[in-house]
């Protein structure tokens, strides 16, 4: 009795009450009612539409647990929403709480401390233990031990000492520092990798905008199904009821969650995804192209000889070679200018220096005109070795080493061997690339056929090609580059530019701290680490596995709502209830990706 007796009073409340819940309830949703009517004027349909037909046409049939639960679907929807957009930002809310405020700076003999906004380039930077970088610049004085894990994601310190480059938001741990600022503001690398964070959110994967336009298609036949059975049936509350269980929100809201997961994951990790569509095509990676200098080796050159040749000495070809390639950033050029300064061989800037790419280099040092570069280099001017530098030659390159010849005037004058080591554990990475279903791994080398043999065969690749030029590389990948898979490059983003634009998906390997890496690349690794990219396949597969099963279940949601509806089980009010517990199944779901971040 007392039931019935709140049951009338209930009834009564509400009939008395109607036209102002009406007003309330078509307040509360007016943003989705609205956001129907911006669709419809692009002509596009939506799950607003959907929601605001079932919303309408609850109210004129008096129908007020569908409205209820409409409203409650709604108002879930928008939290799940927010709470993919925090949790996305996220991953700059904590890049952000690592942007250094206060800088030391020098200026007319006194250190003056000044917010960061204010310092100028070429200014000195003092940095004592525990402050963080201001700026990308370049240490005057001092060593220190930075912990670059803001960027990196790894905490293991990094030694620096003068003459090497730091970073903004990095952080001195023990020593002290002078730094001449050279880059300030947005310029710095931690701004640019705020900046991608940023953009990798606007960018759907190809998978969300397959969902999107599946969704429009199914909306449109769900209308045009629900016109149908009403001229059929004339059965409102059929019709009401079909509605009901159609216009679910779970799809639109799971799929982005499950991406912006992804990407907060690998942002945290030290790896920057420009965007959905490169996560998802991870996946889909059937080959991958790998550079050897720098990829596959440390890229870290030494130098191993100086053969001196025409009654030249071994000391006046190094001071001749590193004065030829002080201004270049060249592996090659990097270790004869290092052995050379190791070695305390005295040597000159150039007055005029001209590097031509995948070649060599040519300079005038005073009235030396010096060549330094590979022998197809001076093939092509027309200056050939003699019989015993050939013999010499030839020998160093079966110990697997890198021939770097040196001329003077129109006469080789001797050659450097150089020599590089493959990364540890890549035999590993190697395996791990093809048990995640990469059928083709392929080298791309400038250096010759018996040195990128000996590198390959070290590391278990099969296929190799030597002997490239930059523009021979982007030949290869345009080859292999196809509709039906992925085609990824790995390279250093910087020599390797090109090729990473070119291919499906461009990973540079160690960008930290070179614009060109992080500009040309989908994927930028902060760390100098091929074994990531094996993890961000893995994450890949795992999402879009993942989003998969969601629309599955989605799908059997769906088909099980709509039989319940037709066998006469559930009725307007028990559809709404019906959708708005299964709405949750694919949200939930997806929120165990957030779990890993």
């Amino acid at each position: 009795m007392l039931g019935c007796l709140i049951g009338e009073r209930l009834g009564l409340f509400i009939r008395e009450r109607e036209f102002f819940l009406i007003v309330v309830v078509l307040a509360a949703t007016s943003t989705v009612i609205l956001g129907a009517l911006r669709f419809l004027v692009k002509k596009k349909i939506s799950v607003e539409l959907l929601a605001s037909i079932a919303l309408l046409a609850s109210l004129a049939e008096r129908e007020w647990a569908s409205v209820i639960f409409i409203n409650l679907m709604i108002v879930s929807a928008r939290v799940f929403v927010n709470y993919v957009e925090i949790r996305s930002h996220s991953a700059i809310g904590s890049l952000l709480k690592m942007k250094p405020k206060r800088a030391k700076v020098e200026r007319d003999g006194k250190i003056a401390e000044v917010s960061v906004e204010k310092i100028k380039k070429g200014e000195k930077i003092i940095a004592e233990l525990g402050d963080m970088i201001p700026v990308d610049g370049v240490i005057e004085n001092g060593e220190a031990s930075i912990d670059q894990s803001s960027l990196t994601g790894e905490s293991i310190p990094v030694f620096k000492k003068a003459g090497d480059m730091v970073l903004s938001s990095t952080v001195v741990v023990s020593g002290n520092l002078t730094i001449i600022a050279q880059k300030i503001g947005e310029e710095t690398t931690f701004e640019k990798i705020i900046d991608l964070v940023e953009q990798s959110q606007k960018n759907k994967a190809g998978i969300q905008t397959l969902g999107d336009k599946f969704s429009q298609w199914y909306i449109a036949f769900t209308l045009l199904g629900s016109l149908a059975i009403y001229l059929i049936s004339k059965d409102v509350n059929l019709v009401l009821a079909v509605l009901l269980v159609s216009c679910a929100d779970d799809i639109a809201v799971a799929t982005p969650m499950a991406v912006m997961a992804a990407i907060t994951h690998a942002v945290k990790h030290g790896a920057v995804v420009k965007g959905g569509s490169y996560l998802e095509g991870l996946s889909k990676v059937k080959v991958i192209v790998v550079d050897k200098t720098g990829t596959l080796t440390r890229g870290k050159l030494k130098v191993e000889g100086v053969f001196a040749s025409g009654g030249k000495k071994a000391d006046d070809i190094l001071a001749l070679a590193a004065a030829a390639t002080l201004f270049s950033h060249h592996p090659v050029a990097q270790a004869i200018v290092s052995f050379a300064k190791e070695k305390q061989i005295p040597f000159r800037k150039p007055e005029k220096y001209e590097e031509h790419k995948g070649e060599g280099i040519t300079a005038t040092c005073g009235k030396n005109k010096i060549a330094i570069g590979k022998l197809s280099f001076f093939e092509e001017m027309k200056i050939y070795p003699d019989a015993w530098m050939l013999s010499q030659i030839e020998k160093e390159k079966v110990k697997g080493f890198n021939i770097t010849l040196i001329s003077q005037g129109k006469k080789l004058i001797g050659f450097i061997a150089l020599a590089d080591k493959p990364r540890p554990k890549l035999r590993e990475t190697i395996r791990e690339f093809r048990n995640l279903g990469v059928e083709r791994i392929v080298m791309l080398t400038g250096d010759n056929e018996k040195i990128a043999k000996k590198i390959a065969d070290e590391v278990g690749i099969s296929e190799f090609h030597a002997n490239l030029l930059p523009e021979d590389k982007l030949k290869y990948i345009k080859k292999l580059l196809s509709k039906k898979y992925k085609t990824a490059m790995i390279g250093d983003g910087v020599n390797d530019a090109p090729a990473l634009v070119l291919s499906d998906i461009g990973i540079a390997m160690g960008a930290i701290g070179s614009d060109v890496a992080i500009e040309s690349a989908d994927i930028a690794l902060m760390k100098d680490d091929i074994s990531q990219v094996p993890e961000l396949m893995k994450i890949s597969n795992a999402t879009v596995k993942l989003i998969k099963k969601n629309f599955y279940m989605w799908g059997l949601i769906n088909v099980l709502g709509f039989f319940l509806v037709f066998a006469r089980f559930i009725g307007p009010s028990g559809a709404a209830a019906y959708n708005f517990i299964t709405d949750f199944i694919p949200i939930v779901n997806s929120l165990r990706l957030f779990k890993k971040t």
